[in-house]
């Protein structure tokens, strides 16, 4: 909580120390006297049981961050984590779609009713922003200048960023907006007065959780061909590598994005060949025989 982490951060730390603390117990042992090898151990135990690496990875964070806390706070006066090697994830790079298939997937939402003017306008400010999705779900109306084309999003650890979005997902947020849009969504009374603050809309004029988001996403995405398991970040990746193919500068993207360190943004410039070779294609004056 100190260092601004998200409650679904949160939950996942304290569901990992719940795991530790059950595997040490059977152990005989508890926190207060485990030692280096039981760490280790209980690591070793979730690799076996087929946890991805980042996973695992999270799991010793948090526990590392339990006997730093203990240390600090001079329960124990040793830290029997600070022995343990960590636990490496290899650093893959992110899946993006083509511009091609982005622009299938746009196109896949047909329709003028207020469920399509609601998912058009999802699907196009993802694109535009490379928002998280949980950005995108926690956004409310006084976070958006739709006459300066800006919006305030909250990354991890509450930290503010302002992005623009372009005219695509202007117009489409205009008709999300509009009283055949949003206005459908309204109830009578809202249950909460969050709700009444909210961007995006379930039917039942809740705020639409990320749940459904995924839901909206991978429904278009199978309309469009694409794999049915697309999820929402995908669309944040697209966004990222189309604007480095683009010549963005690497430091723009990072602030988009609400990267801590420019390491991270700099994965998306490993960029696929195929796409690498159609921007050649199309680029260089030589590339063709017609030319």
């Amino acid at each position: 909580m100190e260092q601004g982490r998200s409650p679904r951060t949160l939950d996942a730390y304290a569901r990992d120390l719940r795991s530790y603390e059950g595997f040490i117990s059977s152990r005989g042992h508890d926190v207060l006297i485990a030692t280096s090898e039981d760490i280790e151990q209980y690591i070793l135990s979730q690799r076996n049981a087929g946890k991805a690496a980042k996973s695992v990875a999270r799991s010793f964070a948090a526990i590392r961050m339990l006997y730093r806390y203990l240390s600090d706070e001079s329960i124990r006066m040793d830290n029997p984590a600070s022995g343990v090697d960590g636990v490496k994830v290899p650093s893959g790079i992110p899946k993006a779609l083509s511009e091609e298939e982005i622009d299938r997937l746009l196109a896949s939402v047909g329709g003028v009713d207020s469920f399509a003017l609601r998912d058009r306008a999802l699907l196009e400010f993802l694109y535009a922003t490379g928002a998280r999705i949980s950005e995108v779900c926690g956004l409310s109306l006084g976070d958006i200048d739709m006459e300066s084309g800006l919006v305030r999003l909250f990354g991890k650890g509450s930290k503010e960023r302002i992005v623009p979005f372009g005219s695509h997902a202007s117009l489409a947020m205009q008709e999300w907006l509009s009283p055949g849009g949003r206005g459908m969504f309204v109830p009578q009374q809202w249950a909460r007065r969050d709700f009444a603050d909210a961007v995006f809309l379930g039917a039942r004029g809740t705020r639409l959780s990320r749940q459904a988001a995924w839901g909206i996403v991978r429904k278009y995405a199978r309309l469009a061909g694409l794999a049915d398991d697309l999820s929402p970040h995908v669309l944040r990746h697209s966004c990222a590598t189309h604007m480095l193919v683009h010549g963005a500068d690497l430091r723009i993207v990072q602030e988009l994005l609400g990267h801590a360190s420019v390491s991270t943004t700099q994965v998306y410039t490993k960029v696929d060949n195929e796409i690498l070779f159609a921007m050649y294609k199309n680029a260089h004056p030589r590339a063709n025989l017609g030319n």
